[in-house]
């Protein structure tokens, strides 16, 4: 809101709007010292009006105000109105009225104010990490008298506990999208152990709204419901096999409506988005599922195809349940029988591993050309014939010992400088052999781009360069031709489309290794050569 600069200001606007100090926490007590004035009674009566009439105000300041880098960090992506209206309608149109509400990631609390509406005799819990979000929260509820109504818990989710009930509970918001590498080893323990005691396996690579699901599962009964906000991310990539499993399971999926990603949800955040509806304990036969195209056929969430909920178990990919893709034709067979795909290596440091003045002393036997930006494959044409214009990394065996005993002093001065920038300290340095030890893997004959906003360049690497994670290698399964490996690489550039790939926000197309497998390639002995 205009008028709201700082997040100082925000905090004393807040304040102001819910009145006496004398019932602030501690951590609201903590928020208020040093900041500035108040606005003057016009402008706060002006805010107050803004947010009696049902909208955020605060919400759409902080937005404005933290950096959305920053708000990513800890998942702090507030949701539009449309969505929030259309998923309290979802509840709404349910069997059961809840007797509490909680939302886990309340924000400056968009669900709960609607909710509170729609149930006007529930009890409504808010979690909120962010003291500042509990903060405008608090401003929100005050405003429309709600506070009698509301418990507040500034904390984590994965931590709380709550109390039985004798109704149902209702589940409603958006949890945090964090990824994997932000979250705690003892946050990965948890969900890992958690999930194997509802039968599920649980891939560590699983983001915070993930967790989030498993989370819920875990506080509610049989016959609470729910429905969240979340990336779509999880429809079809390994990770993901954890949250279907619960869906099909415990969870009790209802129905999964998915925004398409020309859609873009959060104005601040280019993601897809998909709407999960779940009954604990109460799964349906059936499981629908729709593709949306606008925000405004959400209508309540009520429409979609009803789905066999043993077609939804058996498909490793949901994607392509709710948007079928061509089927394979006739006499083709899968590019996965002739090649494997694997993503290039991750550095875990690039700044440190991809060569520059900083390695400048190092001896070249351990700066490997490599394909570092997906730029060096898009302006190659259909063959990289050189490696001079490529950037080196630094590829250090995990044993120095193997090297020359002559390159060591420079390679150990290298390693001290890295290691003073942190380099020894990412996930993936964590998890090495040796932190050291990037591990390019070995030269693929066909180097591929797999996110752009077009269809992947496929280019046959004739210089023997290796590619990190900006690209995928293909790797024959059999010993082939040059010949025919040039037939692969420009029958899959004159026929892959962008269709074939995994489309987010912002129309940007991924496709991932086991995508690039699954594409449909004429057999060895049709292909044109």
């Amino acid at each position: 809101m205009t008028g709201i600069d700082t997040e100082r200001e925000l905090i004393a606007v807040a304040l102001a709007l819910i009145g006496s100090n004398a019932s602030l926490s501690q951590v609201e007590r903590e928020c208020k010292k040093g900041i500035s004035p108040t606005k003057s009674i016009e402008f706060l009566e002006a805010v107050r009006a803004e947010i009696i009439a049902g909208n955020d105000p605060l919400g759409s300041a902080f937005s404005r105000i933290r950096p959305a880098l920053v708000r990513r960090e800890n998942g702090a992506t507030y949701t539009p109105q449309q969505i929030v209206d259309s998923m309290v309608a979802w509840a709404s149109s349910e069997a059961t009225s809840p007797a509490r509400i909680v939302d886990a990631g309340a924000g400056s609390g968009r669900f709960l104010l609607a909710a509170a509406k729609c149930f006007p005799k529930a009890e409504l819990i808010g979690i909120e990490s962010d003291p500042l979000g509990a903060l405008m929260l608090r401003a929100n509820f005050a405003c429309v008298g709600l506070t009698p109504r509301l418990t507040l818990l500034v904390c984590n989710y994965l931590t709380v506990e709550l109390p039985k009930t004798n109704g149902a509970t209702l589940f409603i918001g958006n949890p945090p999208y964090v990824r994997h590498h932000r979250l705690s080893d003892a946050d990965k323990d948890w969900f890992a152990s958690t999930a194997a005691s509802y039968g599920v396996k649980a891939s560590k690579l699983a983001g915070l709204h993930i967790h989030f699901f498993l989370r819920t599962l875990q506080l509610a009964q049989v016959g609470d419901f729910g429905v969240f906000i979340t990336s779509a991310e999880w429809l079809d990539v390994n990770y993901g096999a954890t949250l279907r499993q619960l869906l099909a399971g415990e969870l009790g999926g209802v129905g999964l409506h998915v925004l398409d990603p020309e859609v873009m949800p959060f104005s601040d955040a280019t993601t897809t988005g998909s709407i999960t509806c779940f009954r604990v304990g109460r799964r349906p036969d059936n499981f629908k599922v729709r593709a949306v195209e606008t925000l405004g056929q959400l209508n309540g969430l009520t429409a979609g195809n009803d789905v066999p909920w043993h077609s939804m178990a058996t498909a490793n990919r949901w994607s392509i349940v709710i948007k079928p893709g061509r089927a394979t034709p006739a006499g083709y067979i899968e590019l996965g029988e002739l090649c494997r795909v694997h993503r290039g290596q991750v550095t875990g440091s690039n700044g440190v591993w991809i060569a520059g003045e900083h390695s400048a002393n190092l001896p070249e036997v351990v700066l490997a050309p490599t394909v570092t930006k997906a730029r060096d494959l898009l302006t190659a044409g259909d063959s990289l014939t050189t490696d001079h214009k490529l950037r080196r990394v630094v590829d250090l065996p995990a044993d120095l010992s193997e090297l020359d005993e002559a390159l060591l002093p420079s390679i150990k001065k290298f390693l001290k400088w890295a290691k003073e920038q942190g380099a020894d300290q990412s996930y993936i340095a964590q998890h090495r052999r040796a932190w050291w030890s990037v591990g390019l893997k070995k030269p693929a004959p066909i180097i591929c781009t797999y996110m752009a906003r077009r269809a992947p360049a496929f280019v046959r690497n004739l210089c023997d360069a290796r590619h990190i994670n900006i690209a995928h290698g293909l790797y024959p399964r059999q010993e082939l031709s040059d010949r025919v490996l040039d037939a692969i690489a420009a029958w899959l550039r004159a026929n892959v489309e962008v269709s074939s790939g995994r489309t987010y926000a912002g129309g940007l197309t991924k496709f991932e290794p086991k995508e690039i497998e699954r594409l449909a390639i004429p057999r060895l002995e049709d292909l044109p050569i």
